[in-house]
This record gives structure tokens, sequence and C-alpha cells, in this order.
């Protein structure tokens, strides 16, 4: 199943490795779970498979999604009665930001993969609305509307996956650099995961997940995993090596990429068996964030990966290249003479 996320005519295919990998780091195993940004619910089939895989009952989340499209809004709903799934996407299909289908909601895991970059979004919409509580998103940008619509449904011990462009983490253009620095002085950033590129077939943008939860103390989820405290820490994974091409222009993760990105989050939340790792994670405090202008890209966190000792002495190394590069040097001269000649011998001088 691949998930559409269909919102005024932008279309964003999300593969469904990216989907898997979403709900396995977030394990919704029981109560609400949403989509704000649903297609044609992809996150929700994915959930379904993760319950029933885990010995979970499907009767213990209840569905929420929004969509904007009409066939797709259909869409998803014949998916979920295919499958049994109760849900409630709304009265009707409907724009997330003017026509709220869910208002009072606040579920416990939120996940979504909305159009990047989504240019004028906000007609109709208040500046005053109770949704910004960490600053007013910019007209032209709404990968900090979406961020901030999710975090205001979300319960008080919930847990959201979001996919977004890679600009929104470093972005200062607008406000933007306010929203994120409130988003991490409030310890609501739980995870941030680059990506590979070309993993989306309409679109290069490069493009991130943010994990954000408003509860980092230590507790027991409804999976039943013991979670340690983590406030003022933040775990940057750097996952743009991962994946293998599937074809000459799409690249895509493999079950052994995904389970190496979710064990890396799974093991740093318990404190299990987790070590940061030069050029793939680290964890780190938001001192050190904000020392970086509160840019959230991981490649300034996890460093550079260690590269492996050959055991060859440096002063032994040196000489054999610097050989071996006068060496080719000398090849070069001898092949740009013989070319000389060759086009002497046909009449042109060089």
């Amino acid at each position: 199943m691949v998930n559409t996320t269909i919102v005024e005519n932008d279309i964003i295919f999300t593969p469904k490795s990216i989907v898997s990998l979403i709900v396995e780091m977030l394990e919704p195993f029981k109560g609400r779970v949403y989509d704000p940004a649903m297609g044609s619910g992809g996150f929700f089939v994915q959930s379904e498979k993760f319950i029933s895989e885990h010995g979970g009952k499907i009767g213990d989340v209840s569905i929420y999604g929004q969509e904007y499209n009409h066939t797709t809004w259909q869409l998803a709903a014949m998916n979920m009665v295919i499958r049994g799934i109760d849900f409630d996407f709304g009265k009707e299909p409907a724009s997330t930001y003017t026509h709220n289908q869910h208002p009072d909601l606040r579920a416990d895991y939120i996940m979504a993969n909305p159009p990047f970059n989504m240019k004028e979004w906000d007609a109709g919409v208040s500046d005053n609305d109770p949704r910004w509580q960490y600053g007013t998103p910019p007209s032209g940008n709404a990968n900090f509307a979406w961020l901030q619509h999710m975090l205001y449904h979300l319960a008080p011990n919930g847990s959201l996956g979001l996919l977004l462009a890679n600009g929104s983490m470093s972005s200062n253009t607008n406000n933007e650099g306010a929203i994120r620095k409130a988003l991490i002085e409030n310890d609501l950033v739980e995870c941030m995961v680059a990506l590979p590129g070309q993993l989306f077939t309409n679109t290069q943008i490069p493009a991130c997940i943010w994990f954000l939860t408003k509860n980092k103390g230590e507790r027991t989820t409804d999976y039943g995993r013991k979670l340690r405290n983590r406030k003022g820490e933040v775990l940057f994974i750097d996952a743009r090596n991962l994946g293998y091409m599937k074809d000459r222009v799409l690249r895509d993760f493999k079950p052994e990429d995904i389970k190496q990105v979710t064990d890396a989050f799974h093991n740093w939340q318990t404190g299990e068996n987790f070590e940061d790792e030069a050029g793939y994670c680290k964890s780190v405090e938001l001192a050190e964030i904000e020392k970086h202008d509160f840019v959230l890209t991981p490649g300034r966190y996890v460093g550079a990966a260690e590269q492996e000792d050959d055991g060859e002495p440096f002063a032994d190394k040196m000489a054999r290249l610097t050989s071996q590069l006068k060496t080719q040097f000398e090849q070069s001269d001898k092949l740009e003479q013989q070319i000389k000649e060759n086009l002497k011998g046909l009449g042109y001088e060089s």
C-alpha cells in the first residue's frame, strides 16, 4: 500500500517503507490514531498490520483522519471498510486548516506526510488561531503549520511522526526559525531522522522525519516498552546512506534498514544497548542545539563516520602515495608527448 496524500491537487506518494518506518518507531498499539493529511489511508493500513503482527487487537485503536480531495477521501474510507476497521474521517472532505473535522480530538499517535512547502494554505485562517501556540506560520510555507496543528491535537502522553522537507530543520525565513526554537526550548522534539534522496516518485525535494512528544518522562508505552527519562535530550539519526537503488531513479529501504533506524530510536528511548555512532546517530542535549542556533540537521551533530584503520603507518602511507603520484605524473607526461607526436603525424601541430 502506497500512502497518497492529496491536498488542493498537490500529491505526494509516500513509499511503503517510509510509512512502515514511522509506524514501527511510534508503535501505535492502542489508543487514538490520527492523520490530518491522510490521502488513501496508508498509515492506518500499516498500523493495522503492526497491531496484527504483534498480537494486538485492531479494536483497541480508534482511527481519525482528514482529507481535502473528495475522491481520495472516498478511497480511504473504502480501504478501511475492506479491512473491517472502524474510522471517523469527519462529515466531509475538507481543508484541515479552515474546516477542522476533529476540533476536540487529542490523539495518542499522529502520523502524516503532507505536501512539502505548501503555499497559500492559510486563506481564511486567523493569525490568532489557538493552534499557533509557538508562533504564527508564514503564508508561503505550511511546514510549521502542520507541526503545530498536530501538536495541538496530541494527547499529553502522545507522540507524532511527520515527514517534512529538509528546509524545515534549518530555515529562519518568516518566523520559521523562531517557531523551531520554541519547539526545542519547550522540549517537544524527540528525534530527527535525515532521509536519503530519491525516495519519492514525484519530487526531488530531500526530506526528513520529525518525531515529537509531549512527555519525555519515564513511563510505559501502550506497547509495553519502558521508557527512561529523556528530558532535555534529542536523538539525531543520519540515515542518508541507508537504502538501495531499486531502479535507476528511485531509492528505497530494505527491512534491515528500517530495523536499524528503529532499533537506534527504541534503544535510546529505553537506555538499553544504545551508544552514539559517529556518522550515524547521537544523543544531544538542548544546550548543544542552542549553540548551533537551534538547527536540527542531523549531519551537524553525528559527525563523520570513523575510517577503519588499515594498519599502515602514516609515514609509510605518505611515502607510498607520493611515489605512486610521481609515477602517474610521469606516465601522464609520456602520454601527452605521444598524443602530440600522433597529431604531428596527421599534419596537426599542437
